[in-house]
């Protein structure tokens, strides 16, 4: 039974929480992160400087991007708080249906 509530192929969400795809540099290799490990999720616009021309990685060290060639596109970076100094981010290709199904599971701001 698929359980998928959410795929774009960098992000994924089910019923046992959030997948960020080719998430680990050089490997490519996926995080899991459970419903219950998340703290918050802020939505932030994102710009050239905050993200938007970053491809994988980051420039700030309190935050970590996963693999994404379309990022230059989009406009939303979701920074999820798992109580970790690093916090994982993602940029939807439909921000605005995934903070949807988040609401329903964790605080989003």
């Amino acid at each position: 039974m698929d359980e998928t509530l959410y795929d774009d192929g960098v992000l994924l969400l089910d019923r046992t929480g959030v997948t960020l795809r080719h998430y680990y540099f050089p490997w490519a290799g996926s995080k899991h992160i459970g419903w219950s490990a998340i703290r918050r999720v802020q939505a932030r616009p994102m710009g050239w400087l905050t993200g938007k021309g970053r491809l994988w990685g980051t420039a700030n060290p309190g935050y970590w991007l996963p693999l994404d060639t379309r990022r230059g596109r989009k406009t939303t970076l979701l920074v999820f708080d798992i109580g970790t100094r690093v916090k994982p981010c993602v940029s939807p290709n439909q921000p605005e249906r995934v903070l949807e199904l988040l609401r329903e599971q964790v605080p989003v701001d």
